[in-house]
């Protein structure tokens, strides 16, 4: 380990650092005081203090807008971990007895997963942890980050690419799509060739107030159209309507495997080329050796959903 100049860090406040990482993290010197719970006249100043000391403008305004500049952009991963570090040493690390500590775990969910993971989460908790529960709510992607950063999610499971520096990813599946329809009412061959599928009433699911709703982008991505006659809010209410009409709903593979056979609905592979989409858990780097942070994540990893391979029944997901 390198030495410390214990006299010359004496004499910088580290506590410049916890501001500039609330100037990195808003761009705004007002919305940074508010997170600091100091006056804005202090945080400006603050801000020409770090000017100073690094002899860069870090923040230039563009617009309306506070942009970084390279040099900001440079300092702020190490500014990050080295004050992550420090709420680790602060925090401490206890033990965690799932059998007996009583905790609140925050999950993050993009719509759908929570169908797959609360049922089978809720019941090992009660068998293995039963003094702890889950607060689950519905995120966007685009949410996550900050939700994350806050600290009002302790980890988030959805459509993740690659995350911010300071936080943690791992796949846990490639997620493909199958579909769905009541073969009372729809007198389909299965498994569905590419003309039906495309000419056949179509329901999806619709978060944006749009027809097509989820679907949109992979219809994009390899130039087709479905003939969508109707979209619901959730993958259950896209059951439903299929249940209840002669049209298909195309749903992520997990779902339909789940929730097909309880609404009756038969099932075929979608015979387009849809890419299969990442689902990933994301959480905090401070939380990467937190025993009950690496403990949820363990829980997850051996729920079924996580477990479950394109093709297999339901049955076989449970006996895993």
């Amino acid at each position: 380990m390198s030495s410390i100049d214990h006299f010359n860090l004496r004499s910088f406040d580290l506590n410049l650092l916890i501001a500039f990482d609330a100037l990195m993290q808003e761009r705004s010197v007002t919305l940074a005081a508010r997170r600091l719970k100091v006056r804005q006249p202090a945080m400006s100043h603050t801000l020409a203090t770090l000017r100073v000391i690094f002899n860069d403008e870090l923040l230039v305004r563009v617009k309306q807008t506070m942009e970084p500049t390279q040099r900001a952009l440079e300092l702020h991963k190490p500014i990050r971990d080295l004050l992550a570090q420090a709420q680790d040493v602060l925090r401490g690390s206890r033990p965690f007895s799932p059998a007996t500590d009583e905790r609140v775990f925050r999950v993050g969910l993009t719509n759908g997963l929570e169908v797959l993971l609360l049922p089978e989460l809720a019941a090992r908790f009660r068998q293995h942890a039963p003094r702890v529960s889950v607060l689950a709510r519905a995120v966007e992607p685009s949410d996550a980050t900050e939700l994350i950063d806050s600290g009002d999610l302790d980890l988030a499971i959805g459509c993740y690419d690659a995350p911010v520096s300071w936080q943690r990813r791992e796949l846990l599946f490639e997620e493909t799509l199958t579909c769905c329809f009541n073969p009372a009412l729809l007198h389909c061959r299965v498994p569905i060739d590419g003309q039906t599928y495309i000419e056949t009433p179509h329901a999806v699911v619709s978060l944006n107030g749009e027809l097509w709703g989820c679907m949109k982008p992979a219809l994009e991505e390899i130039d087709a159209r479905l003939n969508i006659v109707a979209s619901g809010p959730n993958f259950l209410a896209t059951l439903m309507i299929a249940r209840e009409g002669p049209l298909l709903t195309t749903l992520p593979s997990r779902i339909a495997s789940f929730y097909a056979p309880i609404f009756g609905l038969a099932t075929s592979p979608v015979p387009l080329p849809f890419r299969p989409n990442p689902i990933a858990m994301v959480w905090p780097t401070r939380a990467d050796h937190e025993p009950g942070s690496v403990w949820l994540r363990s829980e997850i990893r051996q729920a079924g959903f996580v477990k479950y391979r394109p093709g297999a029944p339901s049955a076989a997901i449970a006996a895993e």
